[in-house]
């Protein structure tokens, strides 16, 4: 995608944001910083490009067409039925009562779910990079985060694969599904092609791509956190305009809620750079059309040469009120990516930043999902990552405060 940073127009260091709160540069999201998401298919190409993607797809979809597609009808047999490919007790168990279980939306009454983002083991396992993940910081995660995009490959295309429909008995899902093709296993680079929303919002993927996805989490059965092209503020101009992204966000769940799959909580997910604040104001669907609202704020410091060190309060308070007070104070907000850089003079302070986080997050009442992004980003100082040493020991700490530790429902 272009971006202000592509064409060398990032945020001057210490230029104050839209609330004047916080410098605009330390808002860029980590996923963003290389670059090398930027790299395009020339826009003279891109016609015939995605036109071979399409044809991709169709002939993948050919070969594999009872793994991916289930015929007319076969969405209304129960969870594990043969041929699905799903397990048959995804969805078991009865519903969390008492007064803290979460509402129909997954959101927790009596604190907040604690998630991560957890990058691919080297073996190919997502399964096993959560498990050793949760060995480091010493309790089960309620939540795991990952990325799909739109190529219903089984590398990286298709909603739920085995290793989620493991980890997401005992814990809760958050699926971020990009309209995109990446061009390498698990997006290592970031570099993908865009389909457009408007090619999403006028129904040109919906049998091939679309329904086979909504069918899959149907049978799936447990109910699941969905958000599509997240951080969608930075996918502009190349996925399309605001009014584009609105209408393919609303055709994808009007989709899902045609196929009858009521068991997915739609999150809408924006960076929170304040910088792009009527840009994020365009972008909204509507409160009919979201459940939640997801944020992806951090704690850059040298990671983007600037002296000026963000505690976890100050990293996030800014762009969750502003969410609030300018997007909906309906909704429940999701820390969906959240991290800080080290400080190399002073490595106690990562410990201090994760452990200061239970006594922040009561007092950002809707904030409902804390998920951190446990993945280093190119360049120095970019270890964003609590694998070991004080940011390992911070987040430990924080991990066990009580607000923290809420019943995860099993459907």
């Amino acid at each position: 995608m272009t971006r202000r940073g592509d064409r060398g127009e990032w945020p001057a260091r210490g230029q104050s944001s839209a609330r004047g709160e916080q410098p605009a540069w330390r808002e860029w999201p980590a996923r963003r910083l290389s670059g090398l998401r930027a790299r395009r298919v020339p826009q003279a190409r891109r016609g015939t490009y995605l036109a071979l993607v399409l044809a991709a797809v169709g002939a993948l979809l050919a070969g594999i067409g009872v793994w991916l597609i289930r015929e007319e009808g076969a969405e209304d047999k129960e969870p594990g039925a043969a041929g699905t490919g799903l397990p048959g007790n995804a969805a078991s168990g009865s519903y969390p009562d008492g007064e803290c279980a979460p509402s129909a939306s997954l959101e927790p009454r009596c604190g907040a779910w604690w998630g991560a983002y957890v990058p691919y083991a080297r073996n190919g396992s997502l399964k096993d990079a959560v498990h050793d993940f949760e060995a480091k910081i010493g309790r089960e995660l309620d939540l795991v985060y990952n990325y799909h995009d739109m190529s219903n490959t089984p590398r990286d295309g298709v909603l739920l694969t085995p290793d989620e429909q493991e980890l997401g008995q005992d814990r809760l899902l958050m699926l971020a599904w990009e309209s995109t093709v990446w061009t390498e296993p698990h997006h290592e680079n970031w570099t993908e092609t865009q389909l457009g929303w408007a090619n999403v919002a006028a129904g040109k993927f919906d049998e091939e791509i679309i329904d086979p996805q909504a069918r899959r989490i149907k049978a799936y059965g447990k109910r699941v956190f969905l958000s599509f092209d997240q951080e969608t503020d930075f996918r502009t101009p190349d996925a399309g305009t605001p009014e584009e992204f609105v209408a393919a966000y609303r055709h994808v769940r009007d989709r899902f809620e045609r196929l009858g799959v009521d068991n997915v909580v739609w999150v809408w997910t924006v960076s929170g750079y304040l910088g792009n604040a009527g840009l994020m104001k365009a972008l909204y669907p509507g409160d009919a059309y979201v459940d939640w609202i997801g944020m992806d704020q951090y704690n850059y410091y040298l990671c983007h040469d600037s002296a000026r060190w963000l505690d976890f309060d100050r990293s996030q308070r800014p762009s969750y009120e502003w969410l609030r007070a300018n997007i909906s104070d309906e909704k429940p907000v999701m820390l969906a990516e959240f991290s800080t850089a080290p400080d190399p003079e002073r490595p106690d302070r990562q410990r201090d930043w994760y452990r200061r986080i239970p006594e922040v997050a009561p007092t950002l009442p809707r904030a409902r999902a804390f998920v951190h992004w446990n993945r280093p980003v190119p360049g120095e100082h970019c270890d964003l990552t609590v694998n070991e040493g004080p940011a390992l020991d911070g987040y430990r700490e924080a991990g066990r405060a009580p607000y923290f530790n809420q019943p995860v429902p099993t459907r």
